[in-house]
């Protein structure tokens, strides 16, 4: 089989037992046809030598940052940048940990942070490291940052315990490879996505404002599977802690107004997605100072409604072929959802549970139920990158019927 040929991958290896296993993931890539380069860390030298490594590439084994003769044959920036994807395996505690905070002291970490190809992860450790918060916070960043995750799987460790923190087996991480180096279709190629994501803020006076608990993941990540499907892809942001997304274009805003006006000026598009958690009120008027306690009680705020952008974006003269509402519910969802739908004209609400136990607000995971005129469709609990990959191929199959009745 050649299901690489003509594909080329970077190999990093982290210093881990586990490093024994990238003999065979060599091996299996090879008889793919791919080109294999590989970065042997200084750690990993201590499990797996650079002879049998190259032995096995038939490529030269890069070890260090310093040495003059790699860097006139293959300096560090172009050796990350030639391949089509980069492999960490085993990726160790303290490799992610460089990665998530972009460090670079050596040779596997420099090129890891100089690359702009796509990234894939094997993790590799301890049972209790992999369950430390810091590397559930690392691993988390990754995801957000674009890496790719597998493994790893549940077994007995090499330090004689049993749970999750075994790397992947080498065919695992070959089919993660191929299907990560597959052509991609690109069903919205030369399609407008327009989404807005996280929260907003409306002031009350120069340091307080009315907001919400919204991250912005879910949007965040829609903007980035639309991009991936081949659209234009217009990230409309309230104030959030995240990552740009690769190859969308980020507009930030604070206000609900702000949202709207921005949203505006981006149409006429082919889709619009209203993800964002945008405030229902605002003050009527703003102190331009501080509000003081003046010993007689809190001041009394005057709310008045902010905007309704997804209903004006749905009536509007250049409304979007399909434009898809979030219906963030505590109880109730689907009804709520569905009366949510037909009073502000959209063709699809998003519904999910933000109560306090359901993990959303922030979280990783979601449970969408899709409530259409059709009626409503229940998603099981998926990860939001799911979420977003999956709604994203649907609006794509969605917009082929209307541009064949428009034609």
């Amino acid at each position: 089989m050649t299901t690489l040929a003509g594909k080329s991958v970077l190999l990093i290896i982290g210093g881990g037992i586990a490093a024994y296993k990238t003999h065979e993931l060599v091996r299996l890539m090879k008889t793919r046809g791919a080109a294999v380069r590989i970065i042997l860390s200084k750690a990993a030298e201590q499990f797996v030598t650079p002879l049998s490594l190259a032995s096995l590439s038939g490529e030269k084994v890069y070890t260090s940052l310093f040495s003059l003769t790699d860097e006139v044959e293959m300096g560090h920036i172009q050796l990350s940048r030639a391949a089509d994807l980069l492999v960490v395996a085993p990726a160790t505690a303290d490799l992610m940990a460089k990665m998530a905070h972009g460090l670079a002291d050596d040779l596997a970490s420099t090129a890891l942070l100089a690359t702009d190809k796509r990234v894939l992860v094997a993790p590799a450790m301890n049972v209790r490291m992999w369950r430390h918060p810091a590397t559930i916070r690392n691993v988390e960043t990754l995801k957000l940052d674009g890496v790719a995750v597998v493994g790893p799987n549940d077994g007995e460790m090499a330090c004689g315990e049993f749970g999750p923190g075994r790397m992947a087996e080498p065919n695992e991480i070959l089919a993660a490879i191929i299907d990560m180096l597959k052509p991609r279709a690109q069903p919205l190629a030369g399609k407008k996505v327009v989404i807005t994501a996280g929260p907003t803020r409306e002031p009350i006076d120069p340091v307080r404002f009315i907001s919400n608990h919204s991250s912005g993941k879910q949007g965040y990540a829609i903007a980035r599977a639309a991009a991936d499907l081949g659209a234009e892809a217009i990230l409309v942001s309230g104030p959030v802690s995240l990552p740009l997304p690769p190859g969308v274009q980020v507009m930030p805003v604070e206000t609900a107004q702000e949202m709207l006006e921005m949203c505006e000026g981006e149409m006429p598009a082919d889709i619009a997605i209203f993800t964002a958690a945008v405030a229902d009120w605002r003050v009527a008027a703003e102190s331009h100072e501080k509000l003081k306690k003046t010993g007689s009680g809190p001041p009394s705020l005057t709310l008045i409604e902010n905007p309704d952008i997804l209903a004006t974006i749905s009536r509007s003269a250049k409304r979007p072929r399909i434009v898809v509402g979030f219906a963030a519910e505590t109880e109730r969802v689907t009804e709520h959802a569905a009366q949510k739908l037909k009073n502000k004209g959209c063709d699809l609400i998003v519904a999910n549970d933000v109560s306090r136990d359901s993990g959303v607000f922030g979280g990783d995971r979601n449970t969408v139920h899709l409530v259409s005129a059709a009626g409503v469709e229940d998603w099981p609990p998926l990860s939001k990158d799911d979420v977003a990959q999956k709604l994203m191929e649907r609006l794509a199959q969605m917009l082929v019927p209307q541009q064949k009745a428009a034609e």
